[in-house]
């Protein structure tokens, strides 16, 4: 089992910049992968961005590419998805999720199966 808690969503304006944060515990944080999802109102959930277990290998959804970057830091047991230029379509609860299958690719393909709470991030025009 694998505990996740979000931090960082918050109230932005368009073309800012946040970031979110993702906390594990539960097990050992370097034998999963780490990914972000999102879900805007009355859409489905969508993949964002996803992490190998060792940070070498990175996975982005095409509408956050070069503007998302997620990281993650073992030695903390955390997981960060820095967000910039963000636009209003950015506005969703964001989760973080992990995935026990390190050896599946492409990250946004390798099974997640525990999730956090979500956190809210708004961008206002």
């Amino acid at each position: 089992q694998v505990q996740l808690v979000e931090s960082g969503g918050k109230l932005v304006r368009d073309g800012g910049s946040q970031r979110l944060s993702c906390t594990a515990s539960g097990r050992t944080f370097t034998t999963v992968n780490m990914g972000w999802f999102r879900q805007a109102p009355a859409k489905e959930r969508e993949f964002v961005a996803a992490i190998s277990w060792s940070g070498a290998v990175t996975d982005y959804a095409d509408s956050v590419k070069g503007r998302f970057t997620i990281s993650r830091d073992n030695g903390k047991n955390t997981c960060y998805l820095q967000m910039n230029s963000l636009k209003p379509e950015d506005t969703a609860v964001y989760y973080c999720a992990a995935s026990p299958n390190t050896n599946r690719y492409p990250l946004r393909s390798s099974g997640f199966e525990f999730w956090g709470q979500g956190t809210l991030v708004s961008v206002l025009e």
